[in-house]
């Protein structure tokens, strides 16, 4: 199925603008799937602690593994809701997103939002700045989602079902404060 989706609140990105930190963090938790280099897509700044987007010469994009990975998270919260067992690894094992690079349709985010984050510690409260590009409500990107094989309880339905979360928990970062909110449409 193709689908469309279209963001009702502006989304956040979620990249480290930093290629060390992607590097030394971020690369070393994904699996050595195809020997890609993701570090080279993230635009590099000298400012810690701001987050973007993976860009190349077609402009802004998500991977597949970020729409998979949200269509886990849905299924772990929903599984009691949809009765199914073990649905992240079902996910994981019969849902395959295409294609590899979703783009946005866009060369650079729509702005910036800056917001402070609290966090209590051993010496006690801390507030830090955090910085994200965001692209704005309204925005639509597009992608596949295939089942492979047939699965009995893996299905398009249950696929619109994890969707429909989308609208209440979206993508991107800051999804708790109602960043990344979206609503979808099958286009195919």
């Amino acid at each position: 199925m193709k689908i469309r989706i279209t963001l009702t609140e502006d989304m956040l990105g979620t990249v480290p603008k930093d290629k060390e930190v992607y590097k030394t963090y971020i690369e070393t938790k994904k699996p050595d799937d195809n020997g890609e280099d993701e570090s080279q897509t993230i635009e590099e700044i000298e400012e810690k602690g701001w987050t973007g987007f993976m860009s190349d010469e077609n402009g802004l994009f998500v991977w597949d593994y970020y729409v998979k990975g949200f269509l886990k998270h849905a299924g772990n919260v929903l599984k009691e809701t949809v009765k199914a067992k073990a649905l992240r690894s079902k996910i994981d094992d019969f849902v395959f997103v295409f294609p590899r690079r979703i783009y946005f349709g866009k060369n650079q985010p729509d702005g910036v939002f800056e917001r402070p984050l609290r966090a209590q510690t051993m010496r006690g409260p801390r507030v830090t700045l955090a910085r994200s590009d965001y692209i704005s409500a309204g925005s639509q990107f597009e992608f596949e989602i295939k089942l492979y094989p047939p699965h009995k309880e893996i299905t398009g339905e249950l696929i619109k079902t994890l969707l429909d979360y989308g609208q209440y928990m979206g993508f991107g970062q800051f999804r708790n404060g109602s960043f990344g909110r979206f609503s979808y449409e099958i286009v195919e």
